[in-house]
């Protein structure tokens, strides 16, 4: 089974940036899509961000778009997530995913990580 873990997080001010990776181990699901999701306290974890195996296609939820950039070192079997100009309501326990499959507008994982946290303040 795949291994994911995350590491990056932590606490930044608004405006601020954090770059968020994921690395994986074990049986890597490489033909896999992977992503990130995150979880705000009280919220249902929500999709934030997708890219497929190559690279070549990314997704991105509406609510980070042009902030956000997914990216990934298929070498280190590794996904990044830059987070640009984050906001507090940015704050949340990030999640990587893989196995990552589209049902219409919903997105859903096979496996995940552990989360770390992201924290802005205003």
């Amino acid at each position: 089974q795949e291994q994911l873990v995350e590491s990056g997080g932590g606490s930044v001010q608004a405006g601020g940036s954090l770059r968020l990776s994921c690395a994986a181990s074990g049986r890597t699901s490489g033909s896999y899509v992977k992503g990130w999701f995150r979880q705000a306290p009280g919220m249902e974890r929500e999709f934030v961000s997708a890219i497929s195996w190559k690279g070549d296609i990314k997704y991105y939820a509406d609510s980070v778009k042009g902030r956000f950039t997914i990216s990934k070192d298929n070498a280190k079997n590794t996904v990044y997530l830059q987070m640009n100009s984050l906001k507090p309501e940015d704050t949340a326990v990030y999640f990587c995913a893989a196995e990552l499959l589209r049902f219409g507008s919903d997105w859903r994982a096979g496996s995940w990580g552990q989360g770390t946290q992201v924290t802005v303040s205003s």
